[in-house]
């Protein structure tokens, strides 16, 4: 299992970094645009008065034996769920994952939706999927806010479970003096960014689906080498005590047998 989970940790890790240019640039373009953010008509930027009802996505593993993978994120829901509803805030989750799917079955707390296809093969199709639900949900002014709980990928050796506001979407402004060289814009800036916005939400779903994958194979990698250097040591133990006795034995047999002569003798 450490060898499979090393040979998927790299493949997944490889998808992950190939994405982020994309991810990156589209980031970057809206940026650009952020000075029109106020005079464009987008459900997506909408700024509720009062947040009065959150929806939060949980993504965790389908499968086990994978260290605190799962449990790191399900206590991270669990708190979050408790600090939102201490402020009069309502909260409604969405499972993603066989574990938090039994874990909030377990704890009776109700879900709305629930998947099992976030795994080795889930890509833009399922992520497409996820944000349009959860974008309808927002423009229809459902929910007021979306946030996902998830593992992310910082490194190889880095990985941490975070809370990533998706929606309302925020604009990061560019205030650096030096903008680069002038951008001609075809069609026109506003319409643009009105396109880019659904588009950036999207992406931000593929992102964080590929690092949890990647992440769920890192720790179950590292859970499975740390079993197999256990099992390790727990052979030499039992080895050792194994010779130990056997030893004894025969030492017992031998002090007999030159007892027995000796008595004839």
């Amino acid at each position: 299992m450490e060898m499979v989970s090393t040979a998927k940790a790299k493949k997944a890790s490889n998808k992950v970094n190939a994405a982020k240019p994309y991810a990156d640039l589209t980031r970057e373009l809206v940026s650009s645009l952020s000075s029109l953010a106020s005079i464009i008509q987008s459900p997506f930027l909408r700024k509720p008065d009062k947040i009065r009802k959150v929806a939060i996505l949980a993504i965790t593993a389908n499968r086990g034996l994978c260290g605190g993978f799962n449990s790191s994120i399900l206590k991270m829901v669990k708190n979050r769920m408790e600090e939102l509803k201490s402020k009069g805030v309502e909260v409604e989750i969405h499972a993603a994952g066989k574990k938090a799917i039994a874990f909030f079955k377990f704890a009776r707390i109700e879900t709305v939706t629930s998947y099992t296809n976030i795994d080795d093969k889930a890509g833009s199709k399922e992520a497409n999927d996820l944000a349009t639900y959860f974008m309808e949900r927002f423009a229809n002014e459902t929910v007021d806010a979306v946030e996902i709980i998830s593992t992310h990928y910082l490194s190889a050796a880095n990985q941490r479970p975070e809370i990533t506001s998706v929606l309302p979407l925020t604009m990061e402004e560019n205030t650096g003096k030096d903008s680069g060289p002038e951008i001609l814009y075809e069609p026109d800036p506003k319409t643009i960014l009105e396109n880019l916005l659904p588009l950036v939400i999207k992406t931000t779903f593929v992102k964080i689906i590929l690092e949890s994958v990647a992440s769920e194979h890192i720790a179950r990698r590292i859970a499975m080498k740390a079993a197999t250097d256990a099992a390790g040591e727990m052979i030499k133990v039992l080895t050792r005590g194994y010779n130990r006795v056997r030893q004894a034995k025969i030492t017992q047999e031998i002090s007999e047998i030159v007892g027995g002569a000796e008595a004839i003798s």
